[in-house]
């Protein structure tokens, strides 16, 4: 098969972050498969790079994916990344692929989603209003309130020791200027941003935050972006308060969201029993594969 590979130019870069992107066509310019990697600019990642390869079905099994693969390894190489990530759904072609082609998989994720229809209110009210001594809820949607927002970017590092298995995934690094960029995008999406906060009373600061990101139209299914609990803050039972909070929001103020969708690493327990007792149920699995250069 005559294949062409084309670099095209990519808007969807930030100070977190770039991609480069490559379109393979065939003999009659026809697009048959795309890459794109991008290289992640956070201190914390910058040895890190992350693939998605799409081949159109019919084209499969004649080489594409592994032409455009090769040069996008290539392209992380030359910008001296330590790793390259990718994540495709188990048992399809892509695992296959990736597994042929030298990746090992190092971590597996379960997709699990909860009915709104289904939400028992009365359950989800008692989780609420049961007293956390010391601790309050409080929530908003887009963009985080300037007089919390320092407290909360100082609430992300929760996520610092989410386990991640075996991928050499690095840590993040957030500010003001970043939690501000986040919520900016999904709101340029046309979406909606949720975020439930656990506040310590003691001194007003934020000990844990769960996020919710609706479509734009209140139709469909919600994601959940992140749930995390700082260390110091733990054993309080403050994620699932958190978490209960905010499907009770999404079942309130948008009758017409069927429901809400959310991932977890395999060796997350917390975060699985935690879904497991607000009545999430396991769609499918999803693996991610890791490249060393």
């Amino acid at each position: 098969m005559s294949l062409h590979i084309t670099p095209l130019t990519d808007p969807d870069g930030s100070l977190y972050s770039r991609r480069l992107v490559w379109l393979a066509s065939d003999a009659d310019a026809i697009p048959v498969g795309t890459a794109f990697l991008r290289l992640f600019a956070d201190a914390g990642q910058r040895h890190l790079a992350e693939l998605t390869v799409h081949v159109h079905a019919v084209e499969r099994r004649k080489c594409v994916g592994s032409r455009l693969l090769d040069i996008a390894v290539a392209a992380a190489r030359d910008d001296a990344r330590r790793c390259v990530i990718a994540q495709t759904e188990a048992g399809s072609p892509g695992d296959r692929f990736l597994s042929a082609r030298g990746f090992r998989k190092v971590l597996t994720l379960r997709f699990t989603r909860l009915s709104l229809a289904d939400v028992d209110i009365t359950t989800l009210a008692e989780i609420i209003e049961r007293p956390r001594p010391g601790y309050r809820l409080a929530s908003w949607q887009g963009t985080v309130p300037d007089d919390i927002a320092q407290t909360f970017a100082a609430s992300r590092r929760a996520m610092d020791d989410m386990p991640m298995d075996d991928t050499d995934y690095g840590t993040v690094t957030w500010d003001v200027d970043r939690v501000r960029a986040v919520a900016q995008a999904v709101e340029e999406r046309g979406d909606l941003l949720h975020t439930v906060v656990a506040i310590d009373k003691s001194d007003g600061s934020i000990a844990g935050f769960t996020e919710l990101v609706v479509p734009g139209n209140g139709k469909g299914d919600g994601q959940h972006y992140g749930t995390g609990v700082l260390p110091e803050h733990r054993g309080h039972g403050l994620g699932r308060w958190m978490k209960a909070e905010s499907i009770s929001q999404a079942h309130g103020h948008y009758p017409d969201l069927d429901g809400l969708l959310t991932d977890t690493a395999d060796d997350n327990t917390y975060m699985r029993h935690i879904n497991d007792s607000l009545g999430y149920l396991p769609t499918h699995e999803a693996l991610q594969y890791q490249l060393d250069l």
